[in-house]
Protein backbone atom coordinates (compact mmCIF):
# COMPACT_ATOMS: atom_id res chain seq x y z
CA UNK A 1 0.00 0.00 0.00
CA UNK A 2 1.08 3.68 -0.57
CA UNK A 3 2.30 5.51 2.02
CA UNK A 4 0.36 8.49 3.33
CA UNK A 5 3.17 10.43 4.68
CA UNK A 6 4.81 12.94 2.42
CA UNK A 7 7.92 13.39 1.62
CA UNK A 8 9.48 16.31 3.06
CA UNK A 9 10.93 19.11 0.73
CA UNK A 10 14.85 19.66 1.11
CA UNK A 11 14.12 23.20 1.93
CA UNK A 12 11.50 22.57 4.61
CA UNK A 13 11.63 24.60 7.54
CA UNK A 14 11.23 21.91 10.00
CA UNK A 15 14.23 20.80 12.33
CA UNK A 16 16.93 19.00 10.60
CA UNK A 17 20.40 18.83 9.59
CA UNK A 18 19.92 20.48 6.13
CA UNK A 19 18.73 23.38 8.14
CA UNK A 20 21.66 24.38 9.61
CA UNK A 21 23.19 26.67 6.41
CA UNK A 22 26.97 25.54 8.11
CA UNK A 23 26.45 22.06 7.55
CA UNK A 24 24.23 22.21 4.03
CA UNK A 25 27.40 23.82 2.39
CA UNK A 26 29.93 21.26 3.67
CA UNK A 27 27.34 18.70 1.84
CA UNK A 28 26.74 21.19 -1.24
CA UNK A 29 31.12 20.84 -1.12
CA UNK A 30 31.10 17.74 -1.51
CA UNK A 31 28.86 17.54 -5.18
CA UNK A 32 30.75 15.85 -8.07
CA UNK A 33 33.06 18.72 -9.91
CA UNK A 34 30.85 18.28 -13.30
CA UNK A 35 29.38 21.54 -14.46
CA UNK A 36 25.82 20.77 -14.39
CA UNK A 37 26.45 19.48 -10.77
CA UNK A 38 25.70 23.17 -8.86
CA UNK A 39 23.36 24.67 -11.77
CA UNK A 40 21.17 21.25 -11.00
CA UNK A 41 21.37 21.86 -7.02
CA UNK A 42 20.58 25.68 -7.58
CA UNK A 43 17.32 24.43 -8.87
CA UNK A 44 16.18 23.07 -5.76
CA UNK A 45 15.17 25.98 -3.99
CA UNK A 46 15.60 29.59 -3.25
CA UNK A 47 17.92 28.74 -0.10
CA UNK A 48 20.16 26.09 -2.20
CA UNK A 49 20.07 28.82 -4.72
CA UNK A 50 21.58 31.90 -1.97
CA UNK A 51 24.23 29.51 -1.18
CA UNK A 52 25.62 27.91 -3.97
CA UNK A 53 25.84 31.68 -5.72
CA UNK A 54 27.87 33.25 -2.91
CA UNK A 55 31.77 34.11 -4.36
CA UNK A 56 33.07 32.56 -1.42
CA UNK A 57 31.46 29.11 -1.95
CA UNK A 58 32.57 29.04 -5.91
CA UNK A 59 36.26 29.52 -4.50
CA UNK A 60 35.71 26.76 -1.91
CA UNK A 61 34.08 24.73 -4.76
CA UNK A 62 37.18 24.85 -6.70
CA UNK A 63 39.59 24.99 -3.95
CA UNK A 64 38.08 21.64 -2.83
CA UNK A 65 38.02 19.54 -6.36
CA UNK A 66 41.50 21.04 -7.47
CA UNK A 67 43.00 17.52 -7.59
CA UNK A 68 40.06 15.81 -9.41
CA UNK A 69 38.91 18.34 -11.81
CA UNK A 70 36.88 17.12 -14.59
CA UNK A 71 38.21 17.17 -18.46
CA UNK A 72 36.19 20.16 -19.80
CA UNK A 73 37.71 20.19 -23.50
CA UNK A 74 41.26 20.56 -25.10
CA UNK A 75 42.17 23.96 -26.34
CA UNK A 76 43.84 23.81 -30.12
CA UNK A 77 47.50 24.50 -30.14
CA UNK A 78 47.34 27.46 -33.01
CA UNK A 79 46.99 31.54 -32.54
CA UNK A 80 43.38 30.92 -32.19
CA UNK A 81 43.21 28.40 -29.56
CA UNK A 82 40.38 27.32 -30.41
CA UNK A 83 37.90 25.65 -27.34
CA UNK A 84 37.32 21.75 -28.47
CA UNK A 85 34.64 20.23 -25.25
CA UNK A 86 34.86 16.82 -24.38
CA UNK A 87 32.17 16.08 -22.68
CA UNK A 88 28.60 14.97 -23.24
CA UNK A 89 25.30 16.86 -22.51
CA UNK A 90 24.06 18.50 -20.02
CA UNK A 91 28.13 18.79 -18.95
CA UNK A 92 29.14 19.78 -22.22
CA UNK A 93 30.54 23.43 -22.62
CA UNK A 94 29.94 25.50 -25.48
CA UNK A 95 32.83 25.64 -27.99
CA UNK A 96 32.07 29.54 -27.87
CA UNK A 97 32.27 29.93 -23.96
CA UNK A 98 35.75 29.99 -23.68
CA UNK A 99 37.32 32.34 -26.23
CA UNK A 100 40.73 34.29 -25.94
CA UNK A 101 40.23 38.03 -26.84
CA UNK A 102 43.24 39.49 -28.16
CA UNK A 103 43.94 42.92 -28.79
CA UNK A 104 45.97 44.94 -31.73
CA UNK A 105 49.27 43.80 -32.35
CA UNK A 106 48.76 40.49 -30.32
CA UNK A 107 49.86 37.39 -32.02
CA UNK A 108 49.85 34.36 -29.32
CA UNK A 109 51.43 31.06 -29.28
CA UNK A 110 50.03 29.03 -26.08
CA UNK A 111 53.04 26.92 -23.75
CA UNK A 112 51.16 25.19 -21.53
CA UNK A 113 47.75 24.70 -19.50
CA UNK A 114 48.21 23.88 -15.64
CA UNK A 115 45.36 24.21 -12.75
CA UNK A 116 42.97 25.57 -14.79
CA UNK A 117 45.07 28.33 -16.03
CA UNK A 118 46.78 28.53 -19.65
CA UNK A 119 49.79 30.58 -20.56
CA UNK A 120 50.32 32.19 -23.89
CA UNK A 121 53.16 34.05 -25.11
CA UNK A 122 52.89 37.40 -26.69
CA UNK A 123 56.17 37.87 -28.64
CA UNK A 124 55.88 41.59 -30.09
CA UNK A 125 54.68 43.07 -27.11
CA UNK A 126 57.42 40.47 -24.95
CA UNK A 127 54.76 40.11 -22.76
CA UNK A 128 53.54 36.29 -20.81
CA UNK A 129 49.39 35.85 -20.66
CA UNK A 130 47.68 34.21 -17.94
CA UNK A 131 44.48 33.52 -18.88
CA UNK A 132 42.01 31.81 -16.79
CA UNK A 133 39.13 30.72 -19.15
CA UNK A 134 36.53 29.61 -16.13
CA UNK A 135 36.51 33.68 -15.21
CA UNK A 136 37.69 35.11 -17.95
CA UNK A 137 40.62 37.05 -15.80
CA UNK A 138 43.67 37.98 -18.14
CA UNK A 139 46.62 38.72 -16.30
CA UNK A 140 49.37 40.49 -18.93
CA UNK A 141 53.06 40.26 -17.18
CA UNK A 142 56.44 42.26 -19.32
CA UNK A 143 58.99 39.63 -19.98
CA UNK A 144 61.90 40.66 -17.98
CA UNK A 145 64.58 42.25 -20.28
CA UNK A 146 67.49 39.75 -19.73
CA UNK A 147 64.60 37.21 -21.24
CA UNK A 148 63.46 39.03 -23.55
CA UNK A 149 66.95 39.93 -24.92
CA UNK A 150 67.12 35.68 -25.52
CA UNK A 151 63.64 35.33 -26.54
CA UNK A 152 64.65 37.55 -29.64
CA UNK A 153 67.36 34.57 -30.98
CA UNK A 154 65.50 31.70 -29.67
CA UNK A 155 62.19 29.99 -28.71
CA UNK A 156 60.89 30.30 -25.07
CA UNK A 157 59.14 27.90 -22.88
CA UNK A 158 57.43 28.47 -19.25
CA UNK A 159 55.11 27.10 -17.09
CA UNK A 160 51.91 28.63 -15.18
CA UNK A 161 51.32 27.00 -11.82
CA UNK A 162 48.17 27.96 -9.41
CA UNK A 163 48.85 28.40 -5.46
CA UNK A 164 46.34 25.91 -3.36
CA UNK A 165 44.19 28.64 -1.94
CA UNK A 166 43.50 29.35 -5.99
CA UNK A 167 43.92 32.93 -5.28
CA UNK A 168 47.60 33.39 -6.61
CA UNK A 169 49.71 31.80 -9.27
CA UNK A 170 53.55 31.54 -10.11
CA UNK A 171 55.18 31.77 -13.45
CA UNK A 172 58.22 30.24 -14.61
CA UNK A 173 60.00 31.61 -18.08
CA UNK A 174 63.17 29.60 -19.54
CA UNK A 175 65.11 30.37 -21.87
CA UNK A 176 68.58 29.51 -23.27
CA UNK A 177 71.60 32.11 -23.66
CA UNK A 178 74.05 31.08 -26.43
CA UNK A 179 75.91 34.10 -26.91
CA UNK A 180 78.90 32.54 -25.69
CA UNK A 181 79.02 29.43 -27.87
CA UNK A 182 82.03 27.83 -25.12
CA UNK A 183 79.74 28.97 -21.90
CA UNK A 184 76.04 28.38 -23.01
CA UNK A 185 74.02 28.83 -20.41
CA UNK A 186 69.91 28.04 -19.75
CA UNK A 187 68.00 30.82 -17.91
CA UNK A 188 64.96 30.85 -15.82
CA UNK A 189 63.07 33.58 -13.84
CA UNK A 190 59.93 32.97 -11.49
CA UNK A 191 56.92 35.58 -11.27
CA UNK A 192 54.91 35.69 -8.24
CA UNK A 193 51.29 37.34 -8.38
CA UNK A 194 51.05 37.45 -4.53
CA UNK A 195 54.25 39.93 -4.60
CA UNK A 196 53.73 41.19 -8.10
CA UNK A 197 57.27 40.65 -9.47
CA UNK A 198 59.83 38.74 -10.69
CA UNK A 199 62.30 37.65 -8.94
CA UNK A 200 66.20 37.00 -9.60
CA UNK A 201 67.69 35.31 -12.35
CA UNK A 202 68.65 31.81 -12.34
CA UNK A 203 70.86 29.90 -14.98
CA UNK A 204 73.17 26.44 -15.35
CA UNK A 205 75.50 26.06 -17.68
CA UNK A 206 74.49 23.55 -20.82
CA UNK A 207 76.66 20.65 -22.26
CA UNK A 208 78.92 21.41 -25.32
CA UNK A 209 76.66 18.95 -27.32
CA UNK A 210 78.63 18.89 -30.89
CA UNK A 211 82.10 20.39 -30.58
CA UNK A 212 82.15 23.65 -32.59
CA UNK A 213 78.50 23.30 -33.80
CA UNK A 214 76.67 26.68 -34.66
CA UNK A 215 73.71 25.35 -34.18
CA UNK A 216 72.48 26.90 -30.61
CA UNK A 217 70.70 25.06 -27.85
CA UNK A 218 66.83 25.73 -27.11
CA UNK A 219 64.44 25.25 -24.37
CA UNK A 220 61.88 23.21 -26.79
CA UNK A 221 58.10 23.71 -27.44
CA UNK A 222 57.23 21.27 -28.96
CA UNK A 223 55.96 19.68 -25.49
CA UNK A 224 54.76 21.51 -22.79
CA UNK A 225 56.82 21.55 -18.82
CA UNK A 226 56.29 18.54 -16.85
CA UNK A 227 55.19 19.13 -13.21
CA UNK A 228 56.74 16.00 -10.97
CA UNK A 229 56.81 16.58 -7.20
CA UNK A 230 58.46 20.38 -6.70
CA UNK A 231 60.23 20.22 -10.20
CA UNK A 232 59.31 21.59 -13.83
CA UNK A 233 60.38 19.66 -16.42
CA UNK A 234 61.55 20.97 -20.32
CA UNK A 235 62.68 18.86 -23.10
CA UNK A 236 66.28 20.72 -24.45
CA UNK A 237 66.92 20.36 -28.23
CA UNK A 238 69.44 21.99 -30.91
CA UNK A 239 73.17 21.32 -30.10
CA UNK A 240 72.05 19.39 -26.88
CA UNK A 241 69.28 16.94 -26.45
CA UNK A 242 68.33 16.51 -22.88
CA UNK A 243 66.38 17.82 -20.28
CA UNK A 244 66.28 20.69 -17.80
CA UNK A 245 65.04 21.21 -14.59
CA UNK A 246 64.12 23.87 -12.39
CA UNK A 247 63.42 23.02 -8.71
CA UNK A 248 60.72 25.09 -7.54
CA UNK A 249 61.89 24.69 -3.93
CA UNK A 250 65.05 25.54 -4.41
CA UNK A 251 64.76 28.14 -7.04
CA UNK A 252 67.57 26.20 -9.25
CA UNK A 253 68.22 24.90 -12.57
CA UNK A 254 70.05 21.31 -13.68
CA UNK A 255 70.81 19.86 -16.96
CA UNK A 256 69.52 15.50 -17.16
CA UNK A 257 70.74 13.32 -19.29
CA UNK A 258 69.31 10.74 -21.48
CA UNK A 259 69.61 7.17 -22.02
CA UNK A 260 72.48 6.62 -24.64
CA UNK A 261 70.29 4.24 -26.95
CA UNK A 262 67.51 7.04 -27.29
CA UNK A 263 70.36 9.27 -28.97
CA UNK A 264 72.05 6.58 -30.72
CA UNK A 265 68.90 5.03 -32.23
CA UNK A 266 67.84 8.30 -33.06
CA UNK A 267 64.34 8.29 -30.59
CA UNK A 268 64.34 12.53 -30.19
CA UNK A 269 60.00 11.96 -29.86
CA UNK A 270 60.31 11.10 -26.38
CA UNK A 271 57.81 12.73 -23.56
CA UNK A 272 58.93 13.49 -20.05
CA UNK A 273 56.65 12.04 -17.53
CA UNK A 274 56.27 11.04 -13.70
CA UNK A 275 57.54 7.79 -13.20
CA UNK A 276 54.98 5.05 -11.82
CA UNK A 277 56.00 5.45 -7.84
CA UNK A 278 57.25 9.20 -8.16
CA UNK A 279 59.91 10.47 -9.90
CA UNK A 280 61.36 11.02 -13.28
CA UNK A 281 60.46 9.09 -16.32
CA UNK A 282 60.33 9.11 -20.03
CA UNK A 283 57.90 7.65 -22.12
CA UNK A 284 59.12 6.13 -25.86
CA UNK A 285 57.40 5.35 -28.71
CA UNK A 286 58.21 2.68 -30.85
CA UNK A 287 55.71 1.88 -33.31
CA UNK A 288 52.02 1.02 -31.57
CA UNK A 289 54.01 0.28 -28.26
CA UNK A 290 55.16 2.65 -25.27
CA UNK A 291 58.50 1.98 -23.25
CA UNK A 292 58.06 3.99 -19.77
CA UNK A 293 61.52 4.41 -18.33
CA UNK A 294 62.71 5.71 -14.82
CA UNK A 295 65.23 7.74 -13.65
CA UNK A 296 67.05 6.32 -10.21
CA UNK A 297 70.15 6.97 -8.01
CA UNK A 298 71.73 4.66 -6.23
CA UNK A 299 73.31 4.42 -2.49
CA UNK A 300 76.20 6.58 -3.89
CA UNK A 301 74.22 9.34 -5.47
CA UNK A 302 74.65 7.67 -9.14
CA UNK A 303 71.80 8.83 -11.61
CA UNK A 304 70.98 5.78 -14.33
CA UNK A 305 68.00 5.16 -16.16
CA UNK A 306 65.98 1.86 -15.90
CA UNK A 307 63.28 0.70 -18.62
CA UNK A 308 60.24 -0.55 -16.56
CA UNK A 309 57.14 -1.34 -18.65
CA UNK A 310 56.39 -1.77 -21.93
CA UNK A 311 52.66 -1.23 -22.70
CA UNK A 312 51.34 -2.41 -26.52
CA UNK A 313 49.10 0.08 -27.33
CA UNK A 314 47.00 -1.81 -30.95
CA UNK A 315 46.02 -4.73 -28.36
CA UNK A 316 44.94 -2.12 -24.94
CA UNK A 317 42.75 -0.13 -27.49
CA UNK A 318 42.03 -3.34 -30.46
CA UNK A 319 43.51 -1.04 -33.05
CA UNK A 320 44.44 -2.73 -36.34
CA UNK A 321 48.45 -2.11 -36.57
CA UNK A 322 48.61 -2.53 -40.25
CA UNK A 323 46.00 0.07 -41.03
CA UNK A 324 46.23 2.54 -38.28
CA UNK A 325 48.83 5.03 -37.44
CA UNK A 326 49.11 6.62 -34.09
CA UNK A 327 50.28 9.62 -32.35
CA UNK A 328 50.70 10.38 -28.71
CA UNK A 329 50.08 13.41 -26.99
CA UNK A 330 51.24 13.50 -22.79
CA UNK A 331 51.56 12.73 -20.65
CA UNK A 332 49.01 15.70 -19.88
CA UNK A 333 48.05 16.76 -16.15
CA UNK A 334 49.23 15.27 -13.25
CA UNK A 335 47.59 12.13 -13.91
CA UNK A 336 49.74 10.10 -15.98
CA UNK A 337 47.21 10.10 -18.80
CA UNK A 338 48.05 10.31 -22.30
CA UNK A 339 45.91 11.45 -25.52
CA UNK A 340 46.74 8.80 -28.31
CA UNK A 341 45.22 10.10 -31.38
CA UNK A 342 44.30 7.91 -34.36
CA UNK A 343 42.33 8.89 -37.59
CA UNK A 344 40.55 11.56 -35.93
CA UNK A 345 39.82 9.68 -32.91
CA UNK A 346 41.14 10.51 -29.40
CA UNK A 347 41.72 8.06 -26.58
CA UNK A 348 42.81 8.93 -23.07
CA UNK A 349 44.70 6.16 -21.27
CA UNK A 350 45.91 6.26 -17.67
CA UNK A 351 49.88 4.84 -18.12
CA UNK A 352 49.31 3.11 -14.38
CA UNK A 353 45.94 1.48 -14.23
CA UNK A 354 45.69 0.87 -18.44
CA UNK A 355 42.13 2.27 -17.97
CA UNK A 356 41.09 3.98 -21.17
CA UNK A 357 38.41 6.19 -23.22
CA UNK A 358 37.25 7.04 -26.20
CA UNK A 359 36.46 10.71 -26.40
CA UNK A 360 33.22 11.15 -28.33
CA UNK A 361 33.29 13.62 -31.32
CA UNK A 362 35.99 14.31 -34.23
CA UNK A 363 39.28 15.47 -33.39
CA UNK A 364 41.99 16.74 -36.64
CA UNK A 365 45.66 15.71 -36.16
CA UNK A 366 46.95 19.18 -33.64
CA UNK A 367 48.76 19.26 -31.00
CA UNK A 368 46.07 20.22 -28.03
CA UNK A 369 45.94 21.18 -24.44
CA UNK A 370 43.55 19.83 -22.03
CA UNK A 371 41.38 21.96 -19.77
CA UNK A 372 41.05 20.64 -16.31
CA UNK A 373 39.02 22.85 -14.15
CA UNK A 374 35.70 23.03 -12.29
CA UNK A 375 33.04 24.88 -13.92
CA UNK A 376 29.81 25.65 -13.37
CA UNK A 377 27.92 25.51 -16.37
CA UNK A 378 25.81 28.74 -17.18
CA UNK A 379 27.77 30.87 -15.55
Amino acid sequence: PRSSRRRRHPCSTAVGPLNDDDLLREILLRLPPQPSSLPRASAVCRRWRLLLSDPGFSRRFRIHHRRNPPLLGFFVRNEGLPFLPSLDAPDRVSPGRFSLQRGDGDRFKSLGCRHGLILVSNKPKNQILVWDPVTGDQHRLDIPPVVAIHAKKTTINGAVLRADDARHFQVVLTVADNDDKQHRRALACVYSSETGAWGELVSTQLPSGVPMSNAGTFVSTYKPAVLIGDSLYWRLGGNFTGILEFDLEKQSLAVIWLPVHILEEGHYLFSIMRAEGGGLGLLLQTDFSIELWKRKTDCDGVASWGLGRTIELDKLLSLNSEENEIMIQGPMGENNVVFVWTHHILFTVHLESLQFNKLPGAYPLFYYHPLESVYAAGK
